[in-house]
């Protein structure tokens, strides 16, 4: 699976899982304790609406603050299709893979960017499903894709603290739950009742 690809599906599955959030269900917990669905979804919503000006070559500082806050509104759902079809349209535009992209850690390959955009979704997706009771499976080779990515930069993500202490699984468990203990996630997470 080429790179594009990989990233639209996980963009998909991603709007999947927020398509399935239902009323009642946006203050519930989250494998990240700090947020809870709504906050989840709109830190996610949030990364997709940076994607566009920085993916067409625009600085941190040329966007400033106008992404800062709230993003999901009184129509949660309906922004996060919006953000994700716009993410979408801006990784595919001719041209852009090829582009550098000026992210607060530096230059980097709008390759490497979309393959951390794509890990986002994914992780960022069960994280929702597995919160509001959805099917936490995801496209194994958009996880493979994921997995191939993040084995490379384990080291550097949690020597800058942007991914939780990994965690234990059995040598036998699939790629899905490798990638997340990986990112800090415990695979067999569930809500406190």
């Amino acid at each position: 699976m080429d790179l594009l690809d990989a990233y639209r599906r996980s963009l998909a599955e991603f709007v999947d899982r927020v398509d399935q959030i239902e009323p009642g269900q946006w203050s519930d917990p989250t494998p990240c304790a700090e947020w809870d669905v709504r906050a989840l979804v709109n830190h996610v919503v949030t990364e997709d609406r940076w994607s566009v000006p920085l993916l067409a070559g625009r600085t941190i500082d040329e966007v400033g603050d106008r992404l800062d806050g709230d993003q999901l509104g009184t129509d949660p759902i309906s922004m996060a299709r919006e953000a994700a079809a716009q993410a979408e349209i801006a990784a595919t535009h001719p041209g852009t893979i090829d582009r550098t992209v000026h992210l607060s850690s530096g230059e980097t390959p709008a390759t490497e960017y979309l393959k951390q955009l794509l890990a986002e979704h994914l992780v960022h997706g069960w994280d929702v499903a597995v919160a509001i009771g959805a099917e936490p499976s995801f496209d194994p080779n958009v996880v493979r894709a994921a997995a191939g990515w993040f084995t490379g930069q384990i080291d550097n993500y949690r020597r800058n603290n942007l991914v939780r202490p990994g965690v234990l699984v059995s040598d036998d468990a699939d790629e899905q739950d490798h990638l997340l203990a990986a990112f800090g996630r415990d695979p067999n997470w569930a809500p406190s009742d």
